[in-house]
Formats: C-alpha cells, sequence, structure tokens
C-alpha cells in the first residue's frame, strides 16, 4: 500500500502594512435658514430696479414679507427655545438665534428703506399716495372721522389690563395697539396699560372717494385712521405713549400618524391651535417707548433680539 502523501505547506502571504489613512478634508455646509434669508435678499434686489415696472416692484417686496412670516413661523423657533434655555441643541444655540436676528434685521431695515425711500416716493409721482394724518386736508379728516366711527369703532374692543383683566391672547400676524395711559377709568382703576386689537376683517389700505381725493388716487391706512382716533376709544383717560406691533408665532404642524387616534381630528386642532403657539418674533413702531417694548418682551416671554423695529415712514402715521 502506498505511503499516504505528505500534505504541502501553505506559503505565507506576507502581511502588507496599511498606509495610515489621510482624514478627509473637511466640508463646509451651507447653513439652510440663512440660505433662506440670502434668497430673499435675492428676491428684494428685483423691487429695486427700476427697469421692473412699479406694481410688479412692490409686489417682490409683498413676497418677502410673507416669506420672513412663513420663516419665522417654521424655522425660528429651535434657535429661540435652545437661546431661552441657554443650550447647545446641535446647530440650535443662543449665537445661531443672534446671528439670524441680526441678519434679518438687516434684510428688514433694507426692504422698509425700499419701500419708504424708492416705492412711494414714485407711486406719488403717479398720483397714487397714502395720506398721513397731518397731512389730510379738513374735509379729508372730517371723512376719515366718519368711516372710523361707522366701519372701524363698533369692531374694536380696548382691554384695560389689571389682575381681573390679564394680557390677552394675540392671535398670530394680527395687528394691535398697546397704549399708556394716565388718569382713572369710569370705576376708579388706575390701570396704565390697554391694549386693542384690530379684526383681520378689516382692509389694512381704506381708498378715500373722490370727493376729498380731487381726482388723484388716494389711500390711508387702517393703522393711521386708528392711531388719530385712540383718544375716542379711551374716554376720560390720558392717551400717552402707544404704539402699534405684531406678534408671530410658532406654527409648523408637527403630527406623528402612530400616536394619534384620528389624523383628521389632530390636523383640525393643530390647525386653531397654531395661529396662539409660541411667540418667535416681535415687532413694533420705530419710535415705540423702551418701557413698552420691554413690557410686551416680557408679555411674550422672548429675549431682547427677538424685537424688530419697525420704520413705517410718514404715510401711516
Amino acid at each position: 500500500m502506498p505511503p499516504a502523501s505528505a500534505s504541502k505547506p501553505t506559503a505565507r502571504v506576507p502581511v502588507v502594512p496599511a498606509e495610515p489613512r489621510t482624514p478627509a478634508p473637511a466640508v463646509n455646509l451651507l447653513d439652510r435658514d440663512h440660505c433662506i434669508l440670502a434668497f430673499n435678499e435675492r428676491v428684494l434686489d428685483w423691487a429695486c430696479r427700476p427697469t421692473v415696472p412699479l406694481l410688479e416692484r412692490l409686489r417682490y417686496l409683498c413676497i418677502v414679507s410673507g416669506n420672513l412670516d412663513e420663516f419665522f413661523e417654521v424655522r425660528a423657533e429651535p434657535h429661540l427655545s435652545a437661546s431661552l434655555a441657554g443650550e447647545h441643541r446641535g446647530l440650535y444655540t443662543r449665537e445661531s438665534f443672534e446671528a439670524l436676528a441680526a441678519a434679518t434685521t438687516r434684510l428688514v431695515t433694507h426692504q422698509y428703506a425700499i419701500y419708504n425711500d424708492q416705492l412711494l416716493p414714485a407711486f406719488r409721482k403717479r398720483g397714487i399716495r397714502i395720506v398721513a394724518h397731518g397731512e389730510r386736508t379738513p374735509a379729508q379728516q372730517r371723512w376719515v372721522a366718519a368711516y372710523f366711527q361707522r366701519e372701524v369703532r363698533p369692531l374694536l374692543i380696548p382691554v384695560g389690563l389689571d389682575p381681573s383683566h390679564p394680557f390677552p391672547q394675540v392671535a398670530n400676524k394680527s395687528l394691535n395697539f398697546i397704549v399708556r395711559l394716565g388718569g382713572k377709568d369710569a370705576f376708579g382703576r388706575a390701570n396704565e396699560i390697554a391694549i386693542v386689537k384690530v379684526p383681520r376683517v378689516l382692509p389694512r389700505f381704506i381708498r378715500m372717494p373722490d370727493a376729498v381725493s380731487d381726482g388723484r388716487t388716494l389711500f390711508v391706512s387702517l393703522s393711521s385712521v386708528i392711531r388719530s382716533h385712540l383718544v375716542d376709544l379711551f374716554a376720560g383717560r390720558d392717551v400717552g405713549q402707544f404704539s402699534q406691533f405684531r406678534v408671530t408665532r410658532h406654527s409648523d404642524l408637527s403630527v406623528d400618524e402612530e400616536d394619534v387616534e384620528n389624523l383628521r381630528t389632530a390636523l383640525r386642532q393643530g390647525l386653531v391651535h397654531r395661529h396662539f403657539g409660541q411667540a418667535v418674533r416681535l415687532e413694533v413702531s420705530a419710535g415705540c417707548s423702551e418701557y413698552l417694548s420691554n413690557f410686551l418682551l416680557r408679555q411674550f416671554g422672548l429675549p431682547q433680539q427677538a424685537l424688530f423695529r419697525v420704520q413705517i415712514g410718514r404715510a401711516h402715521v
């Protein structure tokens, strides 16, 4: 019987030491939120171009306003929450909120400069004007006063703040006024702060009739109509400081389909509650006093960086 063949020894493969891996170069990613603001800057650039039809330039300005509203309603809340908590939540920090607020302030300042310094003068050259209270003729003032008493005054409900009347719920993006009063009301209460909520059903601009317009196209702003008749809302009181204001609230809908029994009901409730979500931005008139602006910031639980002073121009005064 032939002997069993001996197994051949296996050849050893020499082990080549692996070369050290070179770390991949860092990639600078674009910040999504600042890219959104940069996009709106490019949209705003179209409102500056004289070659664009005047009404289209105004439309671009309105597009930016709508985009900024949506931006704060959806994108600002994580930055604000991290800032208020003093925490570092991924990309969201106090510094990120401050940078976002600073970039938005520059954009809004540019936006209102275009509106006040370029568009309004261009409309005036074409016979279209927004007439401020101090520029109205006696006939125009009488017409505005009658319009206020007939169309506006019945829909306004001034609320004087005191322990039994706390700060009211202010809907998202609604027009409101804050007033500082002197003296006492009819019940002897010295409540110095009052809030006037303006319903959305009222038009923001009202065209004056031909009888008081001398053949021109003249408008008055709703805010100017109310400002010039605040004294009528507080009979017997001294109207001191006042300002219009608008608050933007977090309105992003977040519904987990697995945790809700009825998705339709959850969406319906979410659509209702989004008008009174967390405040993320407060806009006041440029001339609003520090006392009133700080009072509003405390009521809405907002830091100073969330305050935006808007230069509305003389036409709206």
